[in-house]
Formats: C-alpha cells, structure tokens, sequence
C-alpha cells in the first residue's frame, strides 16, 4: 500500500506511512469547526439550530469518527491479537489522545472566569467547584444536568467538544474488544443496522439534526453514540473494502472542497419541514463522507508544498479542535457583553481563529509531542 512517508508528530509511534491526504482533511475539518462556533455566536435563539449560519459544521466530528475507524483500522487490525495486546492497544490509544484532553481542561479552568455574560454568571461559581470540573474534564468523567458549573447541562462545562472524545474511548473500546473480531459481513450488517438507526433518528428526532452527544440526557446521549457506531464501524468497514487503485489520481483539493461545501450547507427545510435536514445529514454521513475517505486515501500528493500544508494541518487538527473551545467562550462573552454585531466582532473573531490556531500548535510542539513521546519510551513495547 503506497502512501505518503513523510513522518507525522500525530503519531509518531505509528511505524505505517500515512494518508496525507486524510490528514489534510481532518485538519480541514477541524478549522470548520472554529468557524462554526463563530458563526454560532449569532444565532439569535442558541437552542435553535435553524439559524446556524455554517449549517453543518457540527457533522465535523462524525467526519472525524470515521477517519478514526479508517486509521484505527489501517493501524492495528494486523496486529491486534498477533503482535500487539489489548493492554497495549490501549495504552497507545490513552498516550495518543489523554495528554490534551488534559491540557483542554487545564485551559478552559483558567479561562473560566473570563467567560461570564447574561446568562452565565461564572463569577457565582466558587474556586472549588471549577478546580472539582477541571479535575472532572480532565479525567473525562462527565457531569450531569442540573449539577454542571455552567449550566447548560453539557458533560464537560470547561470544554465542551470533549464529549466527543469520551465517545473516541468508547469507539476504540468497542474495536478492540468486539468489532475487530467481526468478519467483514457480520460488520456490515453492524454498520447497516447503525446507519438506519442513525437515519431514524435524524429524520424523525424532534429537531431534525444530529448536533446531539454533548448531554447526558437520554435523547442526547443515545444520539451521540448512533454517531459513533455507525462512522465508527463505518470507517473501520472502509478500510477493510479499501483497494489501492493502480493510478492514484490529486484528489486533495476536490475532497477539500467537497467536504467543506457539505460542512457549511445551510439548514434544509426550516422549521416546517425538519425531516429534510435529517435526510440530508443521514445522506452526507452514510454516503458522502466515506465517499470523501475513499477518495482521499485513493489520491497522492506530489506537490512538496502542498504535502507539508497537509502534514500541518494533519498535525494541529487534534490540537485545534481541543483547545479552541475555551477560547471560543472568552469571545463569545465579550460580544455579548458588548452588544457587537458580526462586522464588529471581526477583529476578536480573527483573534479568536488565527490565536486558537498558534495556541494549538504551541501545545503540539512545546507539549503534546514531548509528552506522549516521553510516556511511549517509558510504556510501549516498542518492536
């Protein structure tokens, strides 16, 4: 298999090349969902998901469930039960993804303070109960509602996407426990069963979408995780079908393209008519976006440019989508609290976008990389 070997810090203890391509996407994905908690900051109603202005960026994260399932597969399906244990699957995977999550919780219990506006009154909250969450988060141990210090009933109040990583642990515990020992056709019908499953529950939930999973709520919660089995096990099933083509085609600005449209598409149907975003998003999720992994992990990149962009953004797309968040509530308060339109807020957007960008590679270079570099001499068996 004929892939780009150009070292990654995403995974340096991974000895395979890697899909530069994907990990251009991925980064791609991850500055879509910066964008989108922007644009979200404007919404006049924040529960009400018709007036995104970026009206997919939130189906990033299944995007990103199944290049996991992809990778995950390309990986370790050889050597799980071979020349790799469980135990060590799972301390690669832990060393992998823990270290920022705990940086995540570490950065948005510093800046909690700084988020308060109308509706959030954060300065009520007492020194102890934000050192209890930030603990919590790091941990990944969620809240539930009712309980949680910022009262918007999310598992992780100092950081909100970390619900999807919670939901990463469980994908890859249910990989290496359960899913890798499937044949191909018992892990397609696992995977058809998930995707009508997540078809339903996007066409007939109450809100028509699956910007669901950050909530302990029993809607919320079962939604999250049709999410990850189905784009999960998806990515997992792509990789075992996947076949080199013998002529590998530039694909890396078409799936750019292609997936970003998907990611910013407005709200389909309005309020009358919730069903059809729920088709639309079932559509992308189960067809578009494996097509877009087929078609990335099909292409090369020759360009020596043009690698080294998808080798960035491959490299700060963990980073990024971890840190930013924290970042995100500073700017929201202070436009709430100043009362500023989007032409006025332009300045902290750009600072918002282009800081949580620097700030996500200082942790990769300064931190993240060390770390896991540090812990994977001290626990892998390397061979």
């Amino acid at each position: 298999m004929q892939t780009n070997k150009q070292a990654s810090l995403s995974a340096f203890d991974n000895t395979k090349p890697h899909y530069q391509i994907l990990d251009g996407l991925r980064g791609i994905a991850a500055i879509v969902v910066v964008l989108f908690h922007i644009s979200e900051t404007f919404i006049i109603e924040q529960s009400n998901h018709v007036e995104y202005y970026i009206g997919h960026g939130y189906l990033a994260v299944d995007f990103f469930f199944i290049l996991s399932g992809f990778v995950i597969g390309y990986a370790y399906d050889d050597r799980l039960g071979k020349t790799m244990s469980t135990k060590e699957f799972i301390k690669r995977r832990l060393i992998r993804l823990q270290p920022m999550v705990v940086m995540g919780a570490i950065i948005g219990g510093l800046l909690f303070y700084f988020q308060g506006f109308e509706g959030s009154d954060v300065s009520q909250v007492t020194l102890i109960a934000l050192i209890v969450a930030t603990l919590l988060n790091a941990l990944l141990i969620p809240t539930t509602p009712g309980i949680e210090i910022r009262g918007f009933s999310e598992m992780y109040p100092l950081n909100g996407p970390s619900w999807s990583l919670l939901f990463e642990y469980i994908g890859n515990l249910l990989y290496v426990l359960f899913i890798r020992r499937l044949s191909t056709t018992l892990l397609s019908i696992l995977v058809t069963f998930a995707a009508l499953g997540l078809a339903s529950f996007a066409i007939f939930g109450a809100s028509g979408d699956l910007c669901v999973g950050f909530s302990l709520t029993s809607t919320q919660f079962s939604g999250g995780f049709l999410r990850l089995l189905f784009s999960f096990s998806a990515g997992i099933l792509l990789f075992r079908v996947f076949k080199q083509p013998a002529k590998r085609v530039r694909f890396f600005w078409l799936c750019a393209i292609f997936l970003i449209t998907l990611l910013a598409v407005p709200r389909l149907g309005g309020e009358q008519r919730l069903w059809l975003n729920g088709v639309y998003e079932s559509v992308s999720i189960i067809i578009l976006f494996p097509l877009i992994v087929y078609m990335g992990a099909s292409g090369e990149i020759k360009s020596r440019y043009l690698n080294r962009i998808c080798k960035f953004l491959g490299d700060i797309s963990y980073p990024l989508y971890v840190i930013h968040y924290p970042l995100f509530w500073v700017y929201y308060a202070w436009v709430k609290n100043n009362d500023l339109t989007f032409t006025e807020s332009i300045p902290g957007a750009a600072a918002f976008f282009f800081g949580s960008i620097a700030l996500a590679y200082l942790c990769l270079r300064l931190y993240d990389t060390p770390i896991r570099k540090l812990l994977s001499n001290r626990f892998i068996e390397h061979k």
